[in-house]
């Protein structure tokens, strides 16, 4: 499981699959967003710019990030 500290109170959505390395861009964060391929915390997300804060978990294709 992939580990994001947070440097700020919160990350969006998108900046968060970016940093993970599991998208190559914001135009690819995007689209795997709006297609409801993401979980936040089990359930699908849709919008890409959604705070994460300390505690969440995303998923992607089989692989997840933990926002700390």
């Amino acid at each position: 499981m992939e580990v994001i500290k947070l440097r700020e109170e919160y990350i969006k959505l998108g900046q968060a699959l970016k940093a993970a390395g599991l998208v190559e861009n914001g135009v690819d964060a995007k689209y795997v967003i709006t297609d409801g391929l993401v979980k936040v915390n089990g359930e699908v997300e849709v919008q890409r710019g959604k705070k994460l804060y300390a505690g969440d978990i995303v998923e992607f294709e089989g692989e997840k990030i933990k926002i700390e």
